[in-house]
């Protein structure tokens, strides 16, 4: 997944969510390969060690055991928590 290719998954995903909160982006799941080729280069921020690595305001869990993609908030559960409001393109 490239980093253009992720924030259209993010943008479709919040998008569809419409009023329900539970349908927006809620982690971002990066293969540790995919994050060390590309995903890497995405905006991002790391505030403190218990908000992670954030993309537009998504946390983002890089493992060599997950697929890239973006789960929804009920999909994420804790894992994505504290949510954020989902920012803006930059």
């Amino acid at each position: 997944m490239t980093p253009d290719e992720l924030t259209a998954a993010i943008d479709a995903m919040a998008a569809a969510a419409g009023d329900n909160p539970d349908l927006l982006p809620g982690l971002i799941e990066a293969n540790s390969t995919d994050w060390c080729e590309t995903i890497y280069q995405i905006e991002r921020t790391a505030k403190t060690l218990d908000e992670g690595i954030r993309h537009r305001g998504v946390k983002v869990a890089v493992s060599s055991l997950f697929e890239t993609k973006v789960l929804a908030r009920a999909e994420a559960g804790d894992r994505g928590a504290p949510y954020r409001d989902l920012t803006s393109r930059i």
